[in-house]
């Protein structure tokens, strides 16, 4: 039986990612008190459903703060428990709900909704830990809807999962980043007008960027400091470990390197890569 539950602030896309779970098979419900999350595991696998997508976030009151508790005995009720949790910037979530118009949850005649905001993320500060997370400030919903279903693809287990994802330090750093390595000392090819319009992934900036010694030993680093390290991290009970490689534009140099980082830990963790400043 798969248990996916989805959590997150109030307009970071947990709709979205909702209607991704009912479109994959999955019985979805939505804004069920954590407490009633047992039961309901129970009476779905006694009617013989499979697959399973909650939505747990901070509309089911105080309830919530015992999911952490929780996880730990449906992992035991649940072969394959998986937690997702979105995530976005004040500035971002106060411009979907003035765009929708819709009033947050948390909301009120004396409360602003920046305040509002303010209280959701103290509320749910506890969770927004436990599982993947993501940050959707600058993703479209088709995005988010391909990094989710990235998300389901992967097996079950207690293998960490390893996401390798390039950023432009321009659009900022990305929140759901664990660890941060800066590459903008490498050489640029973006001041070449032929490999200007390319991304990491293109042939003619991958044979520019082999043929700088420093790009490899930046590699070599950085792998070696995540290869170190990353045994600590599955102690630590860690699923998921969020690697985030950054240049100036996140279009060249960020993207090779997460692309040569994520090949090298194929084999030795399930491994993910996205990059966040171009589409693929």
């Amino acid at each position: 039986m798969q248990l996916v539950l989805i959590s997150g602030l109030s307009g970071s896309g947990k709709s979205v990612a909702l209607n991704v779970m009912e479109d994959c098979g999955h019985y979805v419900v939505d804004n069920l008190p954590s407490v009633l999350l047992p039961q309901l595991v129970t009476h779905l696998r006694g009617a013989g459903y499979q697959r399973i997508a909650v939505a747990v976030d901070v509309r089911s009151g105080a309830s919530i703060a015992a999911l952490p508790q929780q996880l730990e005995a449906l992992q035991v009720m649940v072969g394959d428990v998986r937690f997702l949790f979105l995530d976005a910037r004040d500035d971002t979530l106060i411009a979907r709900f003035s765009e929708t118009r819709r009033k947050h949850p948390l909301g009120g005649d004396a409360v602003t909704l920046a305040e509002a905001i303010g209280r959701e993320r103290e509320a749910l500060a506890r969770i927004s830990e436990l599982g993947h997370r993501i940050d959707t400030s600058d993703l479209s919903a088709n995005t988010l809807r391909n990094w989710v279903k990235s998300f389901m693809q992967l097996e079950a287990g207690s293998q960490i999962t390893l996401l390798f994802q390039s950023f432009g330090f321009k659009h900022g750093i990305p929140m759901d980043a664990d660890l941060v390595f800066d590459v903008r000392c490498l050489p640029n090819p973006h001041y070449d007008p032929v490999l200007r319009p390319l991304t990491g992934q293109d042939k003619p900036v991958i044979d520019f960027l082999e043929k700088i010694p420093e790009v490899g030993q930046m590699v070599d680093d950085i792998y070696g400091f995540v290869a170190s390290w990353l045994p600590s991290y599955v102690n630590d009970n860690r699923s998921y470990l969020t690697v985030a490689i950054g240049c100036t534009g996140g279009q060249h140099r960020s993207v090779y390197v997460a692309e040569q980082l994520a090949g090298r830990f194929r084999g030795t963790a399930r491994v993910l890569v996205r990059h966040r400043s171009f589409k693929t």
